[in-house]
C-alpha cells in the first residue's frame, strides 16, 4: 500500500504470524539497500511496525518470525483486537495512536458477541465487517491502506452494518482500486472463499473505483499466485487504465446498487 518510507508507521491489527510485517520490512530494507544509515536501520527494527493478535499459540510465533526477520523490538500486542481486551500488552507501550499504513487480512467468516460489538459504530457479528471499521479508524488522515476481504463483505446488501461500513469506507477514504483475486489463493490458509484486495486513502471520498480482474487465473498448490500475475495491473494502476481485464465504476452506480461493491467485468464476455 503506497510504498512505505522510513519515518512512517505500519500497523496490522490481525497479524498472524506476522507475514505482512515482515515482508514490509524486507521491502523498505531493500530500498535503503547500502546506503541505510544506523538511525535508519533502528527505526526500522524498533519504532516502524505494529500489530495485535489474539491467538495465544500464533502469538510467541510472531514475535520469533519478526526477530529473525531483523526487527528487534517488535511491537506485537496480545489480545483481541475487537474487544480491546488485552491479554499481554507489555510491547505495546508508547504507540502511536494512528498508523500511516495498514495492511491486513482479516479473518475469514468469523463471528464476534456483543463486547466487540460495542466499540463500532456499525453492529454486526461479522469480525470482517468490524475489522474494516477498525482500520479505518485507525488511519491517518493521508495513510493508506491495503486489505484481504472475502467476496461476501463486498456484494452483501442485506445486512444494515455491511452497508453502513462500506458506505463510511467510501466517504471517510479513497477506495481507489479493487483487485478480484482468482479462487482458491488463500486455500493453504484454511480459506476456500473468493477474495479481493482493497487498496484505500483516509482523508479524501470515493469518486469512482477502478477494478482490476485476475478472478480467471487458475492457482492451485503446485500453480500459486505469483508476482508476475500483478504485471500488468502494475502497469495500468497509475493512470487508472481501461483494459480487457480492468474497468472504472462511479459513486453514483454504486450508489444505485445499494453498495454492492463486486466486481463485474464488463469487458469479459461469458461462455
Amino acid at each position: 500500500a503506497g510504498d512505505p518510507k522510513v519515518g512512517e508507521t505500519l500497523f496490522d491489527p490481525g497479524c498472524g504470524t506476522g507475514g505482512f510485517l515482515a515482508q514490509a520490512y524486507g521491502h523498505m530494507q531493500r530500498q535503503l539497500g547500502d546506503a541505510a544509515t544506523a538511525d535508519q536501520m533502528s527505526q526500522l527494527a524498533e519504532k516502524t511496525f505494529y500489530g495485535k493478535e489474539k491467538a495465544d499459540q500464533i502469538y510467541p510465533i510472531a514475535l520469533a518470525n519478526l526477530v529473525l526477520h531483523g526487527i528487534d523490538e517488535p511491537n506485537i500486542w496480545h489480545g483481541n483486537t475487537l474487544t480491546g481486551n488485552p491479554t499481554y500488552d507489555g510491547l505495546f507501550q508508547g504507540v502511536p495512536q494512528l498508523f500511516d499504513v495498514i495492511l491486513m487480512n482479516p479473518p475469514f467468516g468469523g463471528s464476534e458477541g456483543q463486547e466487540a460489538q460495542t466499540r463500532y459504530a456499525y453492529k454486526t457479528g461479522s469480525t470482517q465487517v468490524l475489522f474494516v471499521q477498525e482500520v479505518i479508524d485507525n488511519l491517518k488522515t493521508g495513510g493508506r491502506a491495503g486489505i484481504v476481504v472475502d467476496e461476501g463483505l463486498l456484494f452483501r446488501t442485506n445486512e444494515t452494518a455491511f452497508v453502513q461500513t462500506k458506505r463510511k469506507l467510501l466517504d471517510e477514504c479513497d477506495l481507489y482500486c479493487i483487485v478480484s483475486l482468482p479462487g482458491g489463493v488463500f486455500t493453504q490458509a484454511g480459506a476456500g472463499v473468493k477474495t479481493n484486495l482493497l487498496f484505500f486513502n483516509k482523508g479524501s471520498h470515493t469518486e469512482s473505483i477502478w477494478y482490476y480482474d485476475l478472478s480467471d487465473l487458475k492457482v492451485a498448490k503446485r500453480n500459486p499466485l505469483a508476482a508476475s500475475h500483478f504485471d500488468e495491473f502494475l502497469k495500468l494502476l497509475p493512470g487508472r487504465e481501461e483494459s480487457e481485464n480492468s474497468w472504472t465504476v462511479t459513486r453514483a452506480e454504486i450508489e444505485e446498487k445499494n453498495y454492492d461493491l463486486k466486481a463485474v467485468n464488463p469487458n469479459r464476455v461469458e461462455e
